[in-house]
């Protein structure tokens, strides 16, 4: 949501800002910031614990978020935008957390992949709302970030405060020695996996209009579509880890980021575009949702919040560097040729980088 609830109304938004910048900046300013401040928030979560954290982190999200609509300096804006993403690091590393402390083994995966479905649905709603109300006013999506107030209430009234692990009936094992290779290797996948799906929201609201005459509105479900056909993935990502495993879900998740922008390079009908946002929407769940549960088990209790961090930095820098994509063209039918070329080659290597770690 931080970045993608105005990226429907993005072409109206730079419009009336007279942004001067990159307008995807707009999108993925958020996440410099998660990447600046994770260290420092994987740091002070054992101090301060995973429910103060959140709540620290949802006030700030909720006020940063709306103000966007009323700063017209670029500068100010910038800086509103990059500190946006220190209050999203806060609420993400926080609730990670409080998942990896009160569930154990199978029932973590489980909730993990309820927690994909559920980041993915924000998505179908969020990027809906944000694209009608965009073609009302373009300042209006920028109120949606206000629904953090609504959050923090209920954190209030259900979730514990606590220290510690919570007990329970399952305990987990005595956690082994981290692995450290593989922390830096699922790093590198988030990392990668979110430069491939962010590559899409960033350029789609402006492709979409200049080549099929979409809408804000439009914009705003076709997105949202590719949400949909995540949280589907996400669901049944369980059960593919239980099957093929869980690096080779993951590479099969890089495989279908290629299958989406080789058919966005051939959309010439309706149809492709469909395609594109099945495989796109198929490559997002198999990828970040196992990518968070891969990082809690390859840690131990003492890295638990630094390795949290180090997953955000991943994450919201590859769709920071999403952003850099522009400067490789202005033809996105390139853009997304080289996409997909950078998809099947990150599958390759996911491929023999996780077979020699099992070695």
């Amino acid at each position: 949501m931080v970045g993608a609830v105005i990226a429907p109304s993005l072409s109206g938004i730079i419009e009336h800002l007279n942004f001067n910048y990159s307008p995807g900046l707009l999108i993925t300013l958020p996440s410099l910031g998660v990447v600046v401040f994770a260290s420092l928030v994987g740091r002070f979560l054992p101090k301060t614990g995973a429910f103060k954290m959140l709540c620290l982190g949802l006030i700030p999200y909720a006020l940063l978020g709306v103000a966007g609509a009323f700063i017209n300096n670029d500068y100010v804006l910038i800086l509103d935008r990059f500190l946006l993403g220190g209050a999203t690091v806060a609420i993400q590393i926080s609730v990670g957390s409080f998942i990896a402390d009160c569930f154990p083994g199978e029932k973590r995966m489980k909730l993990i992949a309820w927690q994909g479905m559920a980041v993915e649905l924000g998505g179908v709603i969020f990027l809906s709302i944000g694209g009608v109300l965009g073609e009302l006013n373009w300042q209006y999506p920028f109120y949606i970030y206000l629904i953090a107030l609504v959050c923090f209430l209920f954190v209030l009234k259900t979730l514990p405060n606590y220290s510690g692990k919570i007990e329970s009936e399952e305990e987990s094992l005595p956690p082994e020695k981290e692995d450290s290779a593989k922390v830096k290797m699922i790093f590198m996948a988030a990392l990668l996996a979110m430069v491939l799906f962010f590559v899409s929201l960033v350029t789609l609201p402006i492709y979409l209009p200049e080549s099929f005459g979409f809408s804000e509105s439009l914009i705003g479900y076709y997105m949202a579509f590719i949400s949909v056909v995540a949280v589907v993935t996400a669901s049944q990502m369980p059960k593919m880890v239980a099957r093929f495993g869980a690096e080779n879900t993951v590479v099969v998740g890089f495989l279908f980021f290629l299958l989406g922008y080789v058919s966005l390079v051939t959309s010439v009908t309706i149809i492709f575009l469909i395609l594109t946002s099945i495989f796109i929407g198929i490559g997002f769940g198999f990828t970040i949702p196992l990518l968070n549960h891969m990082m809690i088990e390859a840690s131990s209790n003492e890295t638990l919040g630094k390795n949290l961090g180090l997953y955000s930095m991943g994450v919201f820098g590859g769709q920071f560097l999403s952003t850099f994509i522009d400067y490789i063209s202005e033809d996105y039918v390139i853009i997304y040729n080289v996409a997909a070329i950078l998809a099947l080659l990150i599958a390759l290597g996911m491929f023999f980088a996780f077979k020699k770690l099992k070695s």
